[in-house]
């Protein structure tokens, strides 16, 4: 199964899309070569899908990571994985990987709360008050918002504490 934004143009690009991974799946499904009835037809095409969903993610998280570094100046110290996904062992195994090849601690919710999305989003933002991030509320929603944006975006930490900031 295919890597999805594995061509020159895309290649070098963080940029995520499974558009074209589901286009194939939906094409084998489709073909006389599988049979929807076998058993071990649909755990293999589950298995292609998860490497290349999997390879996929680790491929543009280093991109990410490296871009973080070399184009934005930062030191990422933690990789988070979160949201549905992040209940995935493949994935947590990979990124992990990735995570210790980086020098980067792994930070991943328990599986329990990575189903639904609202629970995860409370969850990170426990964390970040933990932390003493304080986000501004004069920002914009945008749909699409590259992360190169966020370090323009006025995000500090607090200025005092009663118990001693885990973050640091």
């Amino acid at each position: 199964m295919p890597v999805p934004m594995d061509k020159a143009g895309s290649a070098a690009s963080p940029d995520f899309s499974f558009s074209g991974l589901k286009t194939h799946v939906r094409g084998l499904c489709a073909s006389d070569a599988f049979d929807a009835r076998s058993r071990q037809d649909r755990a293999d095409a589950a298995a292609a899908f998860q490497r290349a969903a999997v390879t996929h993610l680790r491929k543009k998280t280093a991109l990410a990571i490296a871009r973080a570094r070399d184009v934005l100046g930062a030191d990422p110290q933690s990789l988070v994985v979160s949201g549905g996904v992040a209940s995935n062992q493949a994935v947590r195994s990979a990124l992990g990987a990735l995570a210790a090849q980086h020098g980067l601690a792994l930070a991943c919710p328990p599986p329990q709360l990575c189903a639904d999305n609202g629970v995860m989003i409370g969850w990170a933002g426990i964390e970040r008050l933990r932390c003493g991030l304080l986000d501004p509320y004069s920002i914009d929603f945008i749909q699409r918002w590259p992360l190169d944006r966020l370090k323009h975006m006025g995000y500090r930490r607090r200025s005092s504490s009663f118990e001693p900031d885990p973050c640091d």
